[in-house]
């Protein structure tokens, strides 16, 4: 979308702009048949600089900065910040040499993602449980969710027995099955069994453990009994107090729609007013993923645009209904700060969850633009937004929501030019002619919008869900009118009627609104292969997409046709991805081998949920509970042996006296136990090897195996060669014991689940 440039002096002149952006430097021309390849970059760069266009690359260098700063291992933090100051000063020293001050500014920008990378990390830093505890805790409650089975609590630890306080977590998030009495604010002792939060169940997969370390949570777990209030041993901090009245509120207007609206339909219309969506059942959830509209229970930027917009609408017919107002004042404007404060306000209700605050920052830079008489919805106010998104929270560039939400909203703006340019021409038309037209525009709109953030955000949905939904199409077109002009402008009134008792009806109108939403969802989820589980993207396939996604929304002028290079290179990765062929938990209680098949045969007791991850990323569409999911293993009270590819087999060990026989003939081993120093497989992953590695995931190659672990990255080992055994102890083999009970119960592993 081009920017609106206003007067002489904002604009560069196009000759000089295609002299500044491509000097002539011995090119050599191109031939695209009846086109020049140095005259079409030349007058494509030009358009870019003349509508300002190269603004939005600050943006993804400052993305790219933050993704370096992932890969590096324990920067200092006076490089970055140094290499920042370094181009900044040079950039400014060459303010008449277009070309190289460009160049200078990004790498500054790559610099200064780098720093807020180093700095956020730096400022969350708190401790983080080392090893599984059971303990009593005191502490405050900062935040309570309601679940099917009991709640689950947010505690500011005051004392965790037994663990030195520079050990100490500050916040620990724990379930409880009998939680009656519990709210926010309440000091409570009891009994937890604390875990660190739980890494990746294969390397790639969703790491809890990142996510929880910058949210401050230090362990997770759940109580073994009896949860009591106590009187606390000084007052709360402000923060807890602050956050608890606000919990609180959440929670209480959270049963009041549930309870006026009932069923299903009264959880989901909670979960849209106040966050909390622990009241939707497992049932629903699956649905809404399968019709593809899950996004709608989730408050992010559909939300916060639509509540904003219900705001400055409501402002404005308001403000318009005083003839005098309406021509002496600013009414645009005001209404604009009145959808501001609004926004700020619902964010702050709903929790100020990070998917949240995202939205809302991008919903003030909007309206902000209406303010500075400016366009709202463009692609440098987009930038603008990712870019104070990315300084506050520069890990949201690795997750979903920032990918999604930022893709769809990217790949729409680049959408509306090309909609406008294809209206035709108004012209004498009866009202009834009008009312179709309009019907028509909004159909044809919806659908053009929906399909385009549908193909923007399936290569990030593919990459952490390992999931399509190819009728989600359908299910957004049927079920956003009603979210869009009857469930949220509800939800306002109903809030603003809520302190004066009036808000029943509407919650009522509301949880008719809501029910055909679900009614639509569990028509479409009804329909063969709504969901399509597909094997994990690569990085090198999700990173050339988002390339093709970035030169297709951010450019003005026809580079964006360069878009089709990155993008078949990365639909060609993604047709055929690395599937690997083990999967091994973190502690080696379970594992999953390739078998002759081709399909994963498990072994051991890993828990449901790593079960899940392992079959999504194989894009394997089998429940963990699926009976044939063991039947290619031959398994004994000692272990189990899987005949895998490449004519190997590999070996899960469950008894010392297993170690002797499977060694000889197996290629690689896996146990919990110490493995013994003379072992001859090729791998070894016993204890030690595991407790080094974390999660470990195998390709079986011909000649070589490739190893890849959470903890050590990627390795390669040949088939042939010297034992590599990895994990061997020093000072001799320690005591073996026998194999412990599986020690991680359902409920501790979902706490590790992502919402």
């Amino acid at each position: 979308m081009a920017e609106d440039n206003r007067g002489d002096r904002s604009r560069t002149p196009r000759t000089l702009a295609r002299a500044l952006v491509l000097p002539r430097i011995g090119w050599t021309s191109i031939d695209f048949g009846f086109l020049d390849g140095r005259e079409w970059l030349a007058g494509n760069l030009a358009r870019e600089v003349e509508q300002r266009r190269l603004f939005p690359w600050i943006a993804v260098c400052f993305g790219l900065g933050i993704i370096l700063f992932f890969q590096a291992d324990a920067p200092a933090l006076w490089a970055p910040v140094g290499a920042f100051v370094l181009c900044t000063t040079v950039a400014a020293g060459l303010r008449r040499r277009p070309v190289p001050l460009a160049v200078m500014i990004g790498f500054a920008a790559l610099f200064a993602g780098f720093s807020a990378g180093a700095i956020r990390a730096r400022s969350v830093a708190a401790p983080v449980l080392a090893r599984m505890t059971i303990a009593p805790v005191a502490g405050f409650i900062e935040a309570v969710e309601d679940r099917e089975q009991g709640k689950r609590l947010l505690i500011r630890v005051a004392e965790l027995k037994g663990v030195p306080d520079a050990e100490r977590p500050h916040l620990v998030r724990v379930s409880v099955r009998n939680g009656e009495g519990l709210a926010a604010g309440l000091f409570v002792t009891g009994t937890v069994r604390l875990l660190p939060p739980p890494q990746p169940a294969w390397p790639g997969g969703y790491d809890f453990a990142r996510d929880a370390y910058y949210k401050g949570i230090g362990a997770v777990g759940s109580f073994t009994g009896a949860v009591k209030q106590a009187d606390p041993p000084s007052d709360p901090p402000w923060s807890v107090r602050v956050a608890a009245q606000v919990d609180g509120a959440r929670n209480a207007l959270t049963h009041r729609i549930a309870s006026a609206i009932g069923g299903p339909a009264g959880g989901v219309g909670a979960a849209l007013v106040t966050g909390k969506r622990g009241l939707i059942g497992e049932p629903t959830n699956d649905m809404l993923r399968g019709a593809g509209i899950y996004h709608i229970v989730s408050i992010s930027g559909l939300h916060m645009v639509l509540a904003a917009g219900t705001f400055f609408w409501l402002a404005r017919a308001l403000l318009a209904l005083a003839p005098s107002l309406a021509l002496l004042w600013p009414v645009k404007k005001i209404a604009a700060v009145a959808a501001m404060l609004g926004a700020s306000v619902y964010c702050v209700f709903s929790g100020s969850d990070v998917a949240t605050v995202r939205s809302l920052i991008m919903t003030l830079v909007m309206f902000g633009a209406i303010l500075a008489d400016r366009p709202a919805l463009s692609i440098r106010n987009l930038s603008i937004s990712a870019l104070i998104v990315l300084a506050r929270e520069p890990e949201a560039l690795l997750g979903p929501s920032f990918q999604m939400s930022f893709g769809a909203v990217a790949a729409m703006m680049s959408l509306v030019p090309l909609m406008q340019r294809a209206r035709p021409e108004a012209g004498p038309r009866t009202l009834a002619d009008q009312a179709l037209r309009w019907a028509g525009q909004g159909i044809v709109g919806l659908m053009a919008t929906t399909l385009v953030a549908s193909l923007a955000t399936a290569p990030f949905a593919a990459y952490h869900f390992q999931t399509l939904n190819p009728y989600g199409l359908i299910g957004n077109a049927l079920a956003l009118p009603l979210v869009s002009f009857v469930v949220m402008p509800s939800a306002v009134l109903g809030v603003l009627a809520y302190p004066f008792g009036l808000d029943g009806p509407v919650w009522q109108v509301m949880g008719w609104a809501v029910a055909q939403v679900l009614e639509v969802s569990a028509l479409v989820d009804g329909i063969a292969g709504s969901t399509v589980v597909v094997p994990a993207l690569g990085i090198g396939a999700l990173g050339l997409l988002s390339l093709a996604l970035l030169i297709v929304t951010l450019p003005a002028s026809a580079l964006r046709w360069l878009a089709l290079l990155p993008a078949g290179m990365g639909v060609a990765f993604a047709a055929a991805p690395g599937r690997f062929d083990i999967y091994v938990d973190r502690e080696g209680t379970g594992a999953a081998i390739r078998g002759t098949d081709g399909r994963l045969t498990f072994v051991g007791r890993p828990s449901a949920f790593v079960m899940e991850q392992w079959l999504r990323a194989d894009g394997d569409g089998r429940a963990a509970d699926d009976a044939g999911l063991r039947q290619d293993a031959r398994c004994d009270a000692a272990g189990c042996v899987v005949a895998a590819k490449v004519g190997r087999h590999v070996a899960f060990v469950q008894d010392l006296s297993a170690f002797e026989e499977d060694c000889r003939r197996a290629a690689v081993v896996i146990a919990r136990l110490d493995a013994p120093e003379t072992c001859g497989a090729v791998l070894v992953l016993d204890r030690d090897a595991l407790a080094a590695r974390g999660a470990t995931a195998i390709r079986l190659g011909e000649a070589e195996i490739e190893i890849r672990s959470v903890r050590k990255g990627r390795e390669t080992l040949p088939w042939t060669g010297p034992v590599a055994s990895a994990g061997k102890k020093k000072d001799g083999a320690r005591p073996a014991r026998p194999v412990p009970e599986q020690d991680l119960p359902g409920e501790e592993i979902s706490s590790g689940e992502p919402d």
